[in-house]
């Protein structure tokens, strides 16, 4: 049975609270860390969302077959755990969409360390068979331009490995944000780790003391309260818990909307507010290349889209590998609100608008996709109300989103077929 909820907001003002849990990023991190070093770990604030609880539930499984649905980044991770895991056998499957999404570079690499894994239906795809085994480490070379989470995957288990394990990073850099908070969550962890230009070097723990880490609310999941905050004609939107000091790359949204779009963020303990600038002048168009953040594409997009500027952003070769081919999706909806977008493997361009209103009654695809429901929400502030298919798929990373709308004064019903 499909579902579809109803979303409306009048874009007069947006006022009120939210309570974000810990970062999606951090917390799966911490969890793999945790499983390496058991007692040595302490987790507080851990995520809530969907992807988090399959990464944790998996880690706690005595079962052989371990299903992980849609979560790739615990796709990722448990490939390089489980490798390591000796006398331990166990099969990792997942959703449909996760049976065309790539691993090879991660298992070839796992391989040439001395791995075994075998594929069990389309080479180079999940699902695989892996027999956990002594590894000894040492070096690798790895093509950093499709993911980054490969890298983050090694850098995890690397200093359970007798050499440790030295990492040459090959070909244009994705996502370096999160290749640097592994890098930063390990030396917290007291993990010896060397990071010079391309080269990195996890050294073997023999003492490591115990560690506390209180995780930080996501910044990805705020980014679509700076994206209404811009499209409300007055907005004072208070999110906790963050802090000016965070590991998270995606906090460089406070610094993209206060800069293109005319939102302030005001840090303040725990807290950071979002408030309208005064009399704020638009650009006309906007360039960005988003090779860093990737996360991040799909709420400025619909901001763009929404208040009516062209723009052109590149580094975007990670949506077509993601939950779904994000930038193909985007092109998709945005054509239904008469926005006209231009797509390549790594670049989207909004080129021209070609309705003066927004239609009711548009219904968004989601794809399986949370960013696409959570995206283009804020369009709920521009017409009488649209349509966002299958809502429940928020719980991948940010469960609380429409309860969380609900007390900020947006109206919405749910809808069964």
């Amino acid at each position: 049975m499909s579902s579809y909820i109803k979303i409306y907001k009048n874009r007069s003002s947006l006022y009120g609270t939210v309570s974000i849990t810990g970062s999606k990023s951090i917390s799966n991190r911490l969890l793999i860390l945790k499983a390496l070093y058991k007692d040595d770990i302490h987790i507080e604030n851990l995520s809530n969302c969907e992807d988090t609880e399959v990464l944790k539930n998996s880690l706690l499984s005595t079962s052989n077959m371990l299903d992980i649905h849609h979560a790739g980044t615990a796709m990722r991770f448990l490939i390089s755990y489980f490798s390591i895991q000796e006398g331990k056998k166990v099969i990792l499957t997942g959703s449909d969409r996760m049976k065309e999404r790539p691993i090879s570079i991660l298992v070839e690499a796992l391989r040439g360390l001395g791995s075994k894994i075998d594929y069990l239906e389309k080479e180079g795809f999940p699902p695989i068979q892996i027999f956990g085994k002594k590894i000894l480490g040492g070096e690798i070379n790895m093509n950093a331009k499709i993911s980054s989470q490969y890298i983050s995957s090694l850098m995890l288990i690397a200093s359970q490995l007798k050499m440790g394990l030295k990492i040459f990073l090959k070909g244009n850099i994705t996502s370096l944000p999160y290749i640097k908070m592994t890098f930063d969550l390990l030396t917290l962890a007291g993990i010896k780790a060397d990071w010079k230009k391309r080269n990195i070097h996890i050294y073997p723990v023999k003492n490591k003391g115990k560690k506390c880490f209180y995780v930080e609310s996501d910044w990805s999941s705020a980014s679509y309260y700076y994206s209404m905050a811009t499209i409300a004609n007055k907005s004072h939107i208070i999110l906790r818990s963050y802090s000016n000091d965070s590991l998270q790359g995606d906090k460089k949204i406070s610094y993209i909307y206060d800069k293109y779009f005319g939102i302030s963020t005001i840090f303040d303990k725990n807290i950071i507010i979002l408030k309208k600038k005064l009399n704020f002048l638009y650009p006309k168009f906007i360039e960005l290349d988003l090779n860093k953040t990737p996360d991040l594409a799909q709420t400025i997009v619909i901001t763009c889209a929404a208040i009516g500027i062209k723009c052109s952003f590149k580094g975007l070769e990670t949506l077509k590998i993601k939950e779904t081919d994000r930038l193909k999706a985007l092109k998709e909806e945005l054509l239904k609100f008469g926005v006209i977008t231009k797509i390549t493997d790594s670049c989207l361009e909004i080129t021209d608008f070609y309705k003066k209103k927004i239609d009711s009654f548009i219904r968004i695809k989601t794809y399986q996709d949370h960013r696409m429901a959570m995206s283009f929400t804020p369009f709920g502030l521009c017409s009488d109300f649209i349509q966002i298919e299958n809502p429940n798929v928020v719980e991948k990373s940010y469960p609380n989103f429409w309860k969380d709308l609900e007390s900020l004064g947006f109206l919405m019903n749910y809808y069964e077929k």
